[in-house]
């Protein structure tokens, strides 16, 4: 009879369009181009609810009071919730359990706080209150019925972790907790819409032309903070202007009010090399200079996916590895062997012998391992899993 049970419980929900609240209290960047994605490309009904990006601190706190007074406020009745992993979820199911009390909640993690490689330097950091954030990542995931992780790295790092947050704290730790987490809790890659990256895309002819005509131009799309390790990437630049060798740089990503000194520092020392350095507001410029370049440096001490660098690849950016962290997963390394590096010394050669060869250097194209995260191949997938979210519920 439970299988009967389970069976007219999932041929009933299969099929059937969904109504799903995503709840992003950080509505900026990746975490604005998933939710858009995924509700631009599912066959469910997505309904985006968000507060403006900034402010991540606050917003992992008072986020969840913001957004569960607009839910209260409106009169959508959705048959699943959806937050990230900047959403306090235990507090907005509380504020909100007249309405939420029966609804299904699932977490989508792009980063956590308990993994993240924190700035020494970082104020909570200094004063020893930076482990609440952590807290608040575990005390969601308690509180939802599945949990997604955007690389195998990331659940990985999360899981491990875990017990060590738990551990710093006195008594009643709640470290059973952690294989009850393992157990609902799977991998589930971004989503990335290749389509308006491709529609996009020069004329092969001009763009090869255009490519001939310039010197190798070496790209830089991370954010301009520490975690993405700015020093490793300028001092190979630096040996390799030492050694005469011709390139120039292109350097983009999100840049904030305090950010590494590297940045100054290589713009006075590589001058004229530096074609383009600071963000750009529009898509369709980025998308050109993605086009434009032809060597990616990643020196990255943390990425829990690596959305930048599956976007450089998708336009033909030759990337240059460590091996470690997501990249392995996205870039299998019996197959990617020469794209990895150990150390920046390493990193340095392998970037001047492909300037040196720059020809051979444009006919390389990985594309072929990023294709599998487009939106259109993932969301059927993304839609079954929350499908199932809700029949785990329904069956409960």
């Amino acid at each position: 009879m439970l299988y009967l049970a389970i069976y007219l419980a999932r041929d009933e929900v299969d099929g059937l369009e969904m109504n799903i609240l995503l709840l992003e209290p950080y509505f900026t960047g990746s975490h604005k181009a998933w939710a858009e994605g995924y509700a631009r490309y599912s066959s469910h009904n997505i309904e985006i609810l968000s507060l403006p990006g900034q402010f991540w601190k606050w917003r992992m706190h008072g986020g969840a009071v913001s957004l569960a007074k607009k839910f209260l406020a409106q009169q959508s009745n959705p048959d699943l919730l959806l937050a990230t992993d900047m959403l306090d979820l235990t507090t907005f199911l509380a504020l909100t359990r007249e309405r939420t009390a029966e609804i299904p909640a699932a977490m989508y993690f792009h980063e956590n706080q308990i993994s993240y490689p924190w700035s020494q330097n970082d104020r909570d950091i200094l004063q020893k209150r930076d482990k609440h954030y952590g807290y608040i990542n575990f005390c969601s995931v308690l509180a939802a019925d599945s949990v997604f992780f955007n690389s195998a790295y990331h659940r990985e790092a999360f899981l491990f972790e875990l017990p060590r947050l738990l551990k710093h704290f006195p008594d009643y730790r709640g470290l059973d907790n952690v294989k009850k987490i393992e157990k609902k809790s799977q991998v589930l890659h971004v989503g990335i819409d290749f389509e308006q990256l491709a529609k996009l895309k020069p004329e092969k002819e001009s763009l090869m032309a255009r490519k001939k005509s310039q010197p190798p131009l070496i790209f830089w799309n991370h954010r301009w903070e520490y975690d993405k390790n700015p020093a490793d990437f300028f001092y190979a630049l630096f040996t390799l202007a030492e050694q005469g060798l011709e390139f120039e740089v292109a350097i983009l990503g999100e840049n904030f009010s305090q950010f590494p000194q590297d940045f100054e520092k290589a713009r006075d020392k590589l001058g004229e090399r530096i074609v383009q350095f600071g963000y750009v507001e529009s898509f369709a410029e980025y998308a050109a200079w993605l086009y434009r370049s032809d060597i990616l440096p990643v020196t990255s001490k943390h990425d829990f996916f690596g959305i930048s660098v599956v976007e450089a690849v998708f336009c033909g950016c030759y990337p240059f590895l460590p091996k470690r962290l997501s990249y392995p997963e996205i870039f299998p390394y019996e197959t990617c062997r020469n794209n990895y590096y150990n150390g920046v010394e390493e990193m340095t050669k392998k970037i001047a012998e492909a300037i040196r060869k720059i020809d051979a250097t444009r006919q390389q194209n990985l594309s072929s391992y990023v294709n599998k995260f487009a939106w259109k191949s993932l969301s059927p997938l993304y839609d079954r899993e929350m499908e199932k979210v809700r029949l785990g519920i329904a069956l409960g």
